[in-house]
């Protein structure tokens, strides 16, 4: 997302913090040798986040333009903090992309009773993923925070196709699953998610 022109928050918790800081440095100090004259690039800091805690949700400044997440639910006692954090970082015009690997039936159901509730979920066609992680286990949801209509409005930097920075063009890692029932997405919109989901699962670089 930096690479795409976007001001990037990676969190975590306070153990693996210096990791996470020290990944972000070297992957920006790469990122800008590689691209010496490049005058898109966005920028990448790291930040301390605890599900429910909410004086970390209110140092992040939210809400955010994208919050992406990536296998990151395993346990069932952390569904509820999460959605908690998750719409206390989300607003009205929030795109929300998660991967996810499909390990426990129970948790995946309960997920996807809680996600329901308050967001409008869409899968990625499996087709649509790299070809990499096209397994059964895995899947990549779309989800925006539901209206008082029952409608959502797609954030518009995904809408016209665009990647350039705007003015609150913001990221955020949040760990998450979001286990859902398939839903049909247009050709349009499964070949944009599809290409965004791609290219984030093969440009992350752990050091």
């Amino acid at each position: 997302m930096a690479l795409l022109g976007c001001d990037v928050v990676s969190t975590d918790q306070v153990e693996v913090l210096p990791l996470l800081m020290r990944n972000c440095e070297r992957n920006s100090s790469r990122i800008m040798q590689m691209n010496p004259d490049a005058d898109s690039i966005g920028s990448i800091t790291a930040a301390e986040l605890s599900w429910g805690n909410s004086d970390h949700i209110r140092g992040l400044d939210p809400p955010f333009d994208f919050i992406i997440g990536t296998d990151v639910v395993y346990a069932e006692h952390l569904l509820e903090p999460l959605l908690q954090t998750m719409l206390a970082l989300s607003g009205p015009r929030t795109t929300i992309l998660i991967g996810h690997e499909i390990r426990s039936t129970n948790v995946h159901e309960q997920m996807i009773e809680l996600w329901k509730k308050h967001f409008e979920v869409k899968t990625v066609p499996r087709s649509k993923m790299d070809i990499k992680y096209q397994h059964p286990s895995i899947q990549l949801y779309i989800m925006t925070l539901k209206t008082t209509e029952g409608n959502t409005s797609l954030n518009p930097l995904i809408e016209n196709g665009a990647t350039e920075k705007t003015e609150n063009d913001t990221s955020s890692r949040v760990e998450d699953e979001v286990p859902t029932e398939p839903q049909n997405l247009s050709d349009w919109e499964a070949r944009r998610y599809g290409a965004m989901a791609a290219r984030l699962l093969r440009d992350i670089k752990i050091t």
